[in-house]
């Protein structure tokens, strides 16, 4: 099933937990002329992210994105997703290209970012500042778009207090700015080796299709 590539050439990030130099290149590339191919008729749904929407070590075809491109297919609905994942991104990061992804007309953005914060230990409060800013962004340039923020959760061996700080990000996020939670991205997947590549990060392409399912409770209504 073809979905809406949108890839960039990004510079490879800082060797991190979640994300290595066997990236594959597909997923740190945003290729630009696939947003200019949307029909105009077609609805378009953004999802920003990093490795996880990026569909690291999987086929294009296999990442998440891809899978709810599928489903809306079976439904003959009349949109269009664009992939804007970059493995290794962090909020920094992420901030920092927004802008360019914004340029085109959106009807629904996904903001799947902060894990590869967490997993730096990057100060809470900087994330939190980032995310803030990206919605920010989304809101002021596309006021009608409905906004997703996908939640993500931490492995406990870094620390109780951190951890549980990281968490509630997300839902301090969502009811602050009256947008769309997913509670945990990786729910059912996270933790589980069946679920995992080796790397016990990142999806394989059995767990991919169950955060597939989790973001698709969230948007479908929406669609």
């Amino acid at each position: 099933m073809k979905i809406m590539g949108f890839y960039i050439t990004m510079c490879v990030i800082l060797f991190t937990v979640a994300c290595n130099n066997s990236t594959k290149s597909h997923q740190n590339e945003i290729n630009t002329n696939s947003i200019q191919s949307i029909k105009d008729s077609s609805k378009t749904i953004v999802f920003f992210g990093n490795s996880l929407t990026a569909g690291y070590g999987l086929d294009p075809e296999q990442a998440f994105p891809a899978i709810i491109q599928q489903k809306i297919d079976s439904l003959h609905l009349n949109w269009q997703i664009v992939n804007a994942g970059v493995s290794g991104e962090t909020t920094t990061a992420g901030l920092a290209r927004i802008d360019w992804i914004l340029q085109k007309p959106l009807n629904i953005f996904v903001l799947e970012l902060g894990g590869n914060d967490g997993l730096r230990g990057i100060p809470l409060e900087v994330t939190e500042q980032n995310l803030q800013a990206m919605i920010d962004k989304v809101k002021a340039k596309y006021p009608s778009a409905n906004i997703v923020l996908a939640g993500m959760q931490l492995p406990p061996n870094l620390g109780i207090k951190y951890t549980k700080g990281f968490a509630t990000i997300y839902p301090n996020l969502a009811q602050k700015n009256n947008v769309m939670l997913i509670p945990f991205l990786l729910e059912g997947v996270g933790g589980n080796p069946n679920l995992n590549q080796p790397d016990g990060i990142h999806p394989n392409a059995a767990g991919a299709k169950i955060v597939a399912d989790n973001v698709w409770k969230i948007i479908h209504p929406l669609l």
